[in-house]
């Protein structure tokens, strides 16, 4: 009947239906929220019935309970919009600032910046992540104002060298013609080290300063990969805060599983060629649409986390069990459990590697999870003490974060620029038009594709690596992971051909979904258990000292800070010396390998 009638009335009528059903759900909405889409927001952030409303605790009774994985894909879609924006820095940035004169041994100096302000910054963001007294919770405050960072610096990157136009840049003289241009090329590759492109006294030298380019690109850049990574910290907290500790393991492989889907689909818009569509136009050229499209996509995924849990506020927190009704949030506990979701073939509920007790899913009482909040009496010399003094087994955890860290920096960062020049046999200062610019900005292109079949591997891995870890146990999957990738990144350094960078990416992806979810698997279960330390007989050791949860996930992260630091201080003076990039992805080999043997000596408890 309903197809007859907008037969009847066309297009025209049927818009006209469309807009009725509109006008009236937009009404409906207004009276439900007389403040408007402020107060609308406010109320999904700060969320309805906290204690304002005189419920207590009981206004939080969602995080005592399972959660379902479509609500799990939400808590972890911020971190999809972070691997957006990474992406996008990890394949453009190091062309981008080849291309605007930087030398290799200059540019990875430009990557230090940032892990140098991060590695003693973070650790102290999580100590004030675990102590924020906002009424908006602990840790999705820290996650929008780094959100901002991020935004900022998705601005800055593509527009870098256009602002230092606007200053006082001087534009590239392009009035050579291109049988000059091709000979200055051949010119420049005798001597790699003279950044111009002189032919003789009749031909003007090819332009390519842009100091205040550089300037607004690497701010950008250390905007962009500072928060990208700092972000990562309080949303990973944020996750661990809103579940049971029975779904620590489910949230983080989706958390992983999200960060390899977001890094999939973003080095994906960076292998599309957008010069030759009229996105491309509209945006001024191939890296501007990439970056504005993922800019979008970033805003999206953010909102859609911190809108989706509200969090404990931290005076409910420190009140501990006093004002909780235990029955109450036992109840829903119990609940949760008796869902058909986690109940097995035989009506049982279903085990969970990440419980307290390999045999019992369902031990965890809510005193022991109201333990892991912040001591009322803690202070943030305390929390800094806690960093200082840290027990073996998270010592371990960061050793082995770093070797993984440093070898995965190595491909993320550098591994367009090794496509470009030593696959394709490209040049990234070589002028506009010619062959090998061409060649080159043809491999970074072809380099993206190979990255985004790593973030794949990622997602696909992820969503397998909790049934490995039931079955294997959590040690081998960790250190199969790094060794995986070890043999990967070797085989690439000697193929050195398009069908070695798509398929040994797939190793990346393996060992990035290793380190993005064993170190923190591990970390949410050594405060579970309240057990940092074994004896030389195997035996638990419960720990006495105050430590935050939010703390040591951002003690741990902190590694990556220090692993790109040590690379960008020395990984251009290893390119420069080698006269290849190969080195790039032979030093990746050996420091996955060092991760390996680390991992061996980390501390898995019953794991």
């Amino acid at each position: 009947m309903s197809e007859k009638l907008h037969e009847y009335q066309g297009v025209l009528g049927r818009l006209h239906t469309v807009r009725s059903d509109f006008r009236e759900k937009y009404l409906l909405w207004k009276e439900e929220n007389p403040g408007g889409c402020c107060e609308w927001f406010q109320s999904k952030v700060a969320g309805k019935g906290g204690e304002e409303d005189g419920q207590g605790v009981e206004g939080y009774s969602h995080i005592f309970r399972r959660k379902t994985r479509r609500e799990l894909v939400r808590i972890s879609a911020a971190v999809m919009g972070i691997e957006f924006s990474y992406a996008a820095e990890t394949a453009f940035v190091s062309p981008t600032l080849l291309k605007i004169g930087v030398e290799h041994q200059h540019m990875t100096l430009v990557w230090a910046l940032s892990p140098l302000v991060g590695f003693f910054l973070t650790p102290i963001l999580g100590s004030l992540s675990d102590k924020c007294p906002s009424r908006y919770g602990r840790r999705r405050p820290f996650i929008f104002f780094m959100s901002l960072g991020v935004l900022l610096g998705l601005l800055l990157v593509p527009n870098g060298e256009s602002l230092g136009y606007l200053i006082s840049d001087p534009r590239p003289i392009a009035e050579s013609t291109t049988k000059e241009r091709t000979v200055g090329v051949r010119l420049w590759s005798k001597d790699r080290l003279n950044n111009q492109t002189i032919i003789n006294a009749d031909v003007v030298p090819y332009n390519n300063s842009h100091p205040w380019g550089i300037l607004f690109t690497v701010l950008g850049t250390v905007l962009l990969d500072f928060d990208a990574d700092a972000c990562q910290s309080p949303a990973r907290a944020y996750l661990l805060d809103v579940t049971t500790a029975e779904d620590h393991a489910r949230g983080l492989s989706t958390f992983t599983i999200m960060a390899g889907l977001g890094g999939f689909m973003g080095y994906a818009l960076g292998g599309i060629n957008w010069d030759a569509t009229f996105i491309g136009d509209i945006f001024g050229g191939h890296v501007r649409a990439v970056f504005s499209l993922i800019t979008i996509i970033f805003i999206f995924c953010v909102g859609y986390t911190i809108t989706s849990f509200k969090e404990m506020p931290l005076h409910i927190l420190e009140s501990g069990t006093e004002n909780l009704n235990l029955k109450d949030v036992v109840g829903v506990t119990n609940k949760s459990f008796d869902s058909e979701e986690n109940l097995g073939k035989s009506g049982e509920p279903k085990k969970s590697y990440g419980s307290l007790n390999k045999d019992s899913s369902t031990d965890i009482s809510p005193e022991k999870r109201f333990s892991l909040a912040p001591d009322a009496n803690a202070s943030l010399k305390i929390y800094l003490q806690s960093i200082v003094y840290m027990p073996h087994s998270i010592r371990m955890l960061c050793l082995t974060n770093l070797f993984c860290w440093m070898a995965h920096v190595c491909y993320s960062l550098y591994f367009t620029d090794f496509v470009g020049e030593a696959v394709f046999g490209g040049s990234p200062v070589a002028p506009e038009g010619t062959s090998l610019r061409e060649l080159y900005e043809s491999g970074v292109r072809f380099g993206c594709w190979g990255m985004s079949m790593y973030s794949l591997s990622c997602a696909c891995y992820s969503s397998l690596i909790e049934m490995f870890i039931s079955k294997f146990g959590a040690k081998k999957v960790y250190i199969g992971g790094l060794l995986t990738y070890s043999v990967g990144m070797l085989m690439m350094a000697l193929t050195k051909n398009k069908v070695g960078v798509i398929v040994f990416s797939g190793t990346a992806g393996v060992m990035y979904s290793t380190l993005f979810t064993m170190p923190y698997l591990l970390v949410a279960h050594y405060h579970a258990k309240g057990v940092f330390e074994v004896n030389q007989q195997g035996e638990e050791q419960v720990s006495s000292q105050i430590r935050g949860l939010g703390t040591d996930v951002a003690i741990v992260s902190s590694m990556v800070f220090l692993a790109q630091f040590i690379l960008s201080m020395c990984m251009g003076t290893i390119v420069s010396l080698t006269g290849t990039t190969t080195a790039v992805v032979s030093v990746a080999t050996a420091l996955a390998f060092f991760g390996a043997i680390s991992a061996t000596r980390v501390v898995y408890l019953d794991l």
